[in-house]
């Protein structure tokens, strides 16, 4: 997503950015890297919370 506000031209701190520049080339990166890892990351987020919650219910009466 970021990505493409630098190829429209994005202003960072009063400087304009467009493609080919070097915020453009980093936030290439950023997308590239980033995107698997929210793919990976999300579903094993959801199993934990959904375990916590299970847990927090079965130890709450005990105290």
């Amino acid at each position: 997503m970021l990505r493409k506000m630098f190829e429209e031209g994005a202003s960072v701190q009063g400087t304009i950015y467009h493609k080919g520049s070097d915020p453009h080339k980093a936030a290439v990166v950023g997308d590239t890297v980033g995107d698997p890892f929210k793919d990976t990351s999300g579903p094993s987020l959801n199993i934990l919370l959904k375990l916590m919650s299970v847990v927090a219910l079965v130890i709450a009466p005990l105290l």
